[in-house]
């Protein structure tokens, strides 16, 4: 693949450890620098990520090029360190486009990885020009429409995991990673989820990457396939506490059937989807329409999400985990997504700050993460109140809210989402192909 981005050699140096500045260049390189200024206005070319501080001159997060020695000043820490260091847990970007490169002055502000789906590629690719040569040179090579999506999906994978390669290295495989999803027509398919993922792990051919496999009932077994073959995996799109202990379950299958001996490199994450919860639940309260039912809305996601976090305690120890542990097994951390708040009534944090707590991921879009480096707080607040998130789950049962109905509901939408996203992009990519008069599905 085409290297990552073309800076001069002395300005970047490829290590054992990943990407660091050459200390005795005097070349240009790309650092993310805090300023304060009387007036915020602060955008990244594709992110258009923002960053303030309350109550206090206004704080941005510039991207500049710098002629120092490499003895510049040291970066302003952000809410987003402090999340990882004090608590434990990885804050994680939800988004990917070209340039890769918009992606450093996140990694100096806290980032620590990166999650994709068909949406967020779909936006990328049909409203970006950078893609435009290599697509160019895919489909007058002789590539069909699909196979040049993903060469184009694999260039910019490959791309980001060079980019978080040094945390990956220097947490010893616990971080660092950049996830990337099987086709989403394959959601109903359990051996074609299964060969996908092997294929599309050894296109990327990267150490920190994640495959994402959707928490389908089909696609369960296939999680366990892929872990046994030593195949580090993103588990996505789950909604009810149901289907996540089959998750769980399933990693743990895997670990125990791949027969390594040393374990240490096949991790996972279970992506634990929450403000989605939310915008169905919500609607089927103000349908129930009570007192009771109307001051639960906006609760639902958290709740549950609590519980999640205390069956992740509880599964990942005992006799059974202990015997991974000895062969080097890392726990399947929970990672928070859908974390943008979809009803604007809401704290803008609502599904990041409550949500914190040691061994988790909470991957941000470019709202969330905004609003959290702006004004979030940190501590650990995930297990603060347990005993409220019981009530809370055991009341909305009471008042007819069928948990098993919201995550199977859920899961379809999901899947029928990024379909239509993985479908369209394949459209507008035909569509850009005939303009070119280039090549046919």
């Amino acid at each position: 693949m085409a290297s990552i981005f073309k800076i001069p050699s002395s300005t970047i140096a490829h290590t054992s450890t990943g990407f660091r500045p050459n200390r005795s260049s005097h070349q240009p390189m790309f650092l993310a620098d805090l300023r304060t200024k009387t007036a915020f206005d602060i955008r990244l070319s594709s992110s258009k990520l923002s960053v303030r501080t309350p109550n206090s001159p206004s704080v941005s997060l510039v991207v500049r090029c710098s002629q120092i020695d490499g003895n510049g000043s040291t970066l302003k820490r952000t809410t987003l360190h402090d999340l990882y260091e004090k608590q434990g847990q990885s804050p994680w970007y939800d988004n990917l486009c070209r340039p890769v490169t918009d992606l450093l002055p996140l990694i100096e502000s806290g980032v620590r990885g990166v999650t994709s789906n068909p949406a967020i590629f779909q936006k990328a690719i049909s409203t970006s020009n950078a893609y435009n040569d290599q697509f160019r040179e895919l489909v007058q090579s002789g590539k069909d429409i699909e196979s040049a999506y993903w060469e184009l999906v694999v260039k910019d994978i490959q791309d980001a995991c060079r980019l978080f390669e040094s945390i990956y290295d220097q947490t010893d495989g616990g971080d660092g990673y950049v996830s990337v999803e099987v086709s989403p027509r394959l959601a109903d398919d359990t051996e074609g989820t299964i060969e996908a993922a092997k294929l599309l792990h050894k296109k990327v051919d990267r150490p920190n990457v994640y495959i994402k496999i959707p928490a389908t009932a089909p696609c369960v077994p296939s999680i366990k396939e892929v872990i046994a073959s030593g195949i580090s995996v993103n588990v996505t799109l789950i909604f009810s506490l149901a289907r996540y202990e089959a998750v769980i379950d399933a990693y743990l299958d895997g670990l125990e059937a791949s027969g390594l001996s040393d374990l240490s490199r096949v991790t996972s994450v279970a992506s634990f989807f929450v403000s989605r919860v939310d915008t169905l639940v919500d609607k089927m309260l103000e349908k129930i329409g009570t007192p009771e039912a109307l001051d639960l809305r906006g609760k639902a996601a958290n709740a549950q999400a609590a519980l999640a976090y205390q069956l992740y305690q509880k599964k990942f120890s005992g006799p059974r985990w202990d015997a991974l542990v000895k062969k080097g097994a890392k726990k399947q951390r929970l990672l928070w997504a859908s974390t943008s708040v979809k009803n604007p009534a809401y704290s803008d944090t609502l599904y990041v700050a409550p949500l914190i707590g040691p061994d988790t991921v909470s991957t941000m879009p470019d709202q969330a993460l905004q609003a959290f480096l702006d004004h979030g707080s940190v501590a650990r607040t995930i297990d603060s109140n347990v005993s409220e998130a019981e009530g809370i789950y055991s009341a909305l049962e009471k008042l007819g809210i069928d948990w098993s109905y919201v995550g199977s509901q859920l899961e379809a939408e999901g899947v029928e989402s990024f379909m239509k996203s993985f479908d369209s992009l394949l459209d507008s990519l035909q569509e850009k192909a005939n303009s070119l008069k280039l090549v046919s599905l």
